[in-house]
């Protein structure tokens, strides 16, 4: 058995961030998971509606492992990023950073993760692994996952070798901190403004408030979308709240994170954004809830009223990016 000491395997809400946290915790930099999320400007909306999906999605961040690459180009770390389509290379480049004493990040598909209680293929999903043996792999996934736990060699290949939306190509990754990398006090505005930017300026409809504001206007359709409610509907609304996001489609960690940074930056405009997150939150609960009811009650009219409330939330959602965008 290889296991890298001085590993901290706590859990979090978000596949990513847990991951994330456990990387930068053993290179000696510990934030909290909101201040990763939020550093990595990981906030975004797409309403993603495609053939080869059975229903629409509703995304509430940005791509997998855009927000790795931003918290590190933001904080100056050293990020090593390895791909392959070669099974056997692809461990390699893991074992051989484990054997180091260094824990790694796997971008894989959820999949064919054995101890999974929901397997439904997300091919951006992230772990960090720590440990290994000649059957299993020692991982940290989320709390809701189990937090630190272990998987069978076989099934780890597979869902790193796994191909379909979002997938890697066995993508493995490693971060430092090098001696005088900023202060992460010192980047918390260019991140928020960052975010902020591209919430205000989708290239597309389907993203940002743009996004939002055409759920509101197809989410009342959803009836038409689907033969089986109870299935189609619950799936949604479970996603947006207990699917690794945190609650509320990731609006309770961004609203966290400029919770924590108001406690270092002075400023309106920050207080104002915070405020109108703390409300965005609220609402985002409300519409998985109303969905959900949807499907269990048969009642197409709460769609409509997640419709509505949706029209505000985009609305709610710009007034605070345009405050965070000036600070």
């Amino acid at each position: 058995m290889t296991t890298v000491e001085n590993i901290d395997a706590r859990g979090a809400q978000h596949c990513e961030t847990t991951a994330l946290g456990v990387l930068l915790r053993h290179a000696g930099l510990d934030l909290s998971e909101p201040m990763l999320f939020g550093l990595g400007a990981g906030l975004s909306f797409v309403y993603w509606d495609a053939k080869a999906l059975p229903f629409p999605f509703l995304g509430g961040r940005v791509k997998p492992f855009e927000l790795t690459r931003n918290l590190a180009a933001r904080l100056g770390l050293d990020l090593v990023v390895e791909e392959t389509t070669s099974a056997r290379k692809a461990w390699r480049n893991v074992t051989e950073q484990l054997d180091a004493g260094r824990p790694v990040g796997l971008q894989l598909d959820s999949y064919h993760l054995d101890y999974f209680r929901h397997r439904v293929h997300f091919g951006g999903h992230v772990v960090a692994v720590y440990g290994y043996d000649e059957q299993r792999a020692q991982l940290v996934d989320t709390d809701q996952q189990g937090g630190a736990v272990s998987t069978p060699l076989t099934g780890l290949a597979l869902a790193r070798a796994a191909r379909g939306p979002m997938t890697a190509r066995n993508r493995s990754f490693t971060l430092t901190v090098p001696d005088g990398a900023p202060a992460p006090d010192g980047r918390i505005v260019p991140a928020i403004r960052a975010c902020a930017g591209a919430f205000l300026n989708p290239p597309i409809a389907n993203l940002g408030h743009r996004g939002i504001e055409k759920a509101a206007l197809r989410v009342p359709k959803w009836w038409a979308r689907t033969d089986d409610p109870r299935r189609d509907l619950t799936q949604a609304a479970r996603l947006m709240e207990r699917a690794g996001t945190g609650g509320a489609l990731f609006r309770n960690l961004y609203r966290d994170f400029l919770a924590e940074c108001a406690r270092s930056v002075d400023s309106a405009r920050l207080r104002t954004g915070q405020a109108l997150y703390a409300e965005a939150a609220a609402g985002w609960t409300e519409v998985a809830e109303l969905i959900a009811a949807a499907g269990e009650s048969g009642d197409g009219m709460r769609l409509a009223r997640a419709g509505a409330v949706l029209h505000d939330l985009a609305r709610l959602e710009r007034e605070a990016m345009e405050a965070l965008s000036r600070l």
